[in-house]
This record gives structure tokens, C-alpha cells and sequence, in this order.
């Protein structure tokens, strides 16, 4: 069950950061006219950084924040407020399938990237930051934090979940780039933007979760704090 709940929150809050389908229409604009086959390789080799990528930010995510002696109550609260405010953002895009079409185009206009290259930007700026941004970082890193628990079984089957839900993305990201120009033309913008707008609002639900969690914490330390 702790499996599961972890894998769930993970999956819910950095899905519409990730976005597989709008990084995607990036992810055209950048590559350009290619073979098919450079966009599986290329995808393969992102999806396998996105991974990479979430994972070490999952494990030196407590290591960070003993260092620099922060408390799991603070970062839940900080966090929580980040993710919330990222919903919230999202949640009142015009349009965000636009967006990404009009960065698309943009993009496209300005890089004249020679495909014989494109294999060494796999990490930059294909997997950060156009599909794990900073967003994603904070998010994990908040997550990473929430799911630490004393239980030692608890702990380590929240990680799980966090890892397992950062490979289930990686594998829609797979999907996405890999086959980018067929998806994009076979789902209406209409549609793109609905899913996006149900998800933001997940991930608005999710952060004010997190922060209440982290703010009763300090609430009740507050009160048993003798005067």
C-alpha cells in the first residue's frame, strides 16, 4: 500500500511538469525533419537520462538537506507551495498545447542543429531542461523528503514508488518523443489541453497536501512548546 500511495503521489505531481505530450512538440521543434529511427534512438537515450536523472535527485535529496540543516517540516511546507503554485500556473494557462506549439515553431526558427550532433545533446538541453526542467527537480526533492518515514519498510517502499513512478514517465517520455510526429497529429490540441487541465489541478490539490502536512507539524511543535 505504501508502494502504491508513493508511486500515485509521484506519478500525479510531476506528470504535467514532465508533460511527455506538450515536451514533445519541443522536442520536434529542436530535432527537426529526421528518420524515424533517430528519433527512437534519441528518445531511448532521453528516457534513460530523465531516469538517471530523477533517481539521484531522489537519493542525495536527504543528504542536501542535512547539510544544509534543513527540516522535513520546512520542505514540505516550501514545497508543498512550489508544486501548489505550479498547478495553479498551469491551471490558468491559456492554452498550454499553444505554448508548446509556439515554442515549437520559435525553436524551430532559431537552431539549425546538424543531426549528426543530436546524439550529444541527449542530456542538454533534451533531457534538462526541456523534459525534466527544474520544476521536476523541486518536485522530487520535496517528494524525496515526504516519503522519508523512521519505519524502515515504509521508507524504503515510498522510495520504491518514488523510482518506479520516475520510470513509468521516463517510458511515456520514450513513447512520446519517440513517436512524436504521429501522436502530435493524431490528438486534437483540444483534447492535449483538457488532460493537462485535469492533471494541474491534481497537482494544485497535491501541493496544498504537502504543505498542510509540513505546516502541522510546525503548528504542533509550536503549541507543546512550553511558554
Amino acid at each position: 500500500m505504501q508502494l502504491w500511495n508513493s508511486f500515485l503521489l509521484a506519478f500525479s505531481a510531476m506528470l504535467p511538469l514532465i508533460n511527455p505530450l506538450g515536451s514533445a512538440l519541443v522536442f520536434l521543434g529542436l530535432v527537426g525533419e529526421a528518420p524515424s529511427r533517430v528519433y527512437r534512438v534519441l528518445a531511448r537515450k532521453i528516457a534513460i537520462n530523465t531516469v538517471i536523472f530523477l533517481a539521484v535527485i531522489e537519493l542525495i535529496g536527504s543528504a542536501l538537506l542535512n547539510f544544509f540543516g534543513i527540516s522535513l517540516p520546512i520542505v514540505q511546507v516550501s514545497g508543498g507551495l512550489v508544486i501548489a503554485a505550479m498547478g495553479w500556473s498551469l491551471l490558468n494557462e491559456k492554452d498550454a498545447t499553444a505554448n508548446a506549439r509556439n515554442k515549437q515553431e520559435e525553436i524551430a526558427v532559431r537552431a539549425e542543429i546538424d543531426t549528426r550532433g543530436l546524439e550529444e545533446k541527449a542530456f542538454y538541453p533534451f533531457t534538462f531542461p526541456v523534459t525534466a526542467g527544474p520544476g521536476s527537480l523541486v518536485v522530487m526533492l520535496t517528494l524525496s523528503a515526504h516519503a522519508s518515514s523512521p519505519v524502515l519498510s515504509d521508507n524504503v517502499l515510498s522510495h520504491f514508488g518514488l523510482f518506479f513512478a520516475a520510470v513509468v514517465l521516463s517510458a511515456l517520455v520514450y513513447l512520446c518523443y519517440a513517436y512524436a510526429p504521429k501522436i502530435t497529429k493524431a490528438i486534437s490540441p483540444a483534447t492535449a489541453h483538457g488532460f493537462l487541465r485535469v492533471v494541474a489541478f491534481i497537482l494544485l490539490c497535491i501541493g496544498v497536501q504537502i504543505a498542510w502536512n509540513g505546516l502541522a507539524v510546525l503548528l504542533a511543535t509550536v503549541v507543546k512548546r512550553p511558554a
